[in-house]
């Protein structure tokens, strides 16, 4: 995202609905535009057309569009296309948040683009906007499979050690995206990706 010139901003959280997936690994998307919309006093509702819940806030001279597509996870992309088509959004204006099990838990890295790196989320949204350009923000949850799948790791709730410093993770997830809304995402990159917190 270039903060300098872009006035609207589509950011988009994955995850899995329903209340049982709600503290799974791979819902670290929805977990932080949560987040984020309760500090700015937003609301999520439900928006049919799209198949997502969608708030929109207004931060500096910057409207926001928070968006956690309805679906399960493989067929996110068809919400966000059909939301940047319908406000004729580029996606060189979009920011997904994804969780990631190449990366450590708690450890956070942005991208302008890149691969899915298999994240079945990623594939749909590359799928259905035809592009690989977009900004990503990847939440490590790293891999300790212990015998388990993949599919089964990912969709697993938190550990109980990893819950005490879960709070902490997405705080500063919404505070990246908040970053984004006032710096340019190279700028933010510098300072973020280069750290390795602890959690």
């Amino acid at each position: 995202m270039d903060a300098s010139s872009v006035k609207t901003y589509v950011v988009v959280g994955l995850g899995n609905p329903g209340k049982k997936y709600e503290l799974t690994r791979h819902n670290i998307g929805f977990l932080v535009l949560n987040e984020w919309a309760l500090k700015q006093g937003w609301s999520f509702k439900e928006n049919k057309e799209f198949n997502a819940k969608v708030a929109k806030g207004v931060i500096g001279q910057n409207q926001v569009h928070l968006i956690m597509p309805q679906t399960y996870m493989n067929e996110s992309g068809n919400a966000v296309r059909r939301y940047l088509d319908f406000y004729k959004i580029p996606p060189k204006h979009l920011l997904v948040i994804s969780d990631d099990v190449a990366l450590p838990y708690g450890q956070i890295r942005l991208r302008r683009m890149g691969s899915s790196g298999g994240h079945n989320g990623l594939k749909s949204i590359e799928a259905h906007i035809g592009t690989r350009h977009y900004d990503r923000m990847r939440m490590g949850i790293d891999r300790q499979l212990d015998g388990r799948m993949l599919a089964d790791y990912v969709l697993d709730n938190f550990s109980p050690e990893e819950l005490t410093g879960l709070a902490d993770f997405v705080q500063r997830g919404v505070e990246i995206v908040e970053r984004l809304m006032s710096e340019s995402i190279a700028d933010v990159m510098n300072s973020i990706n280069a750290k390795v917190p602890k959690i």
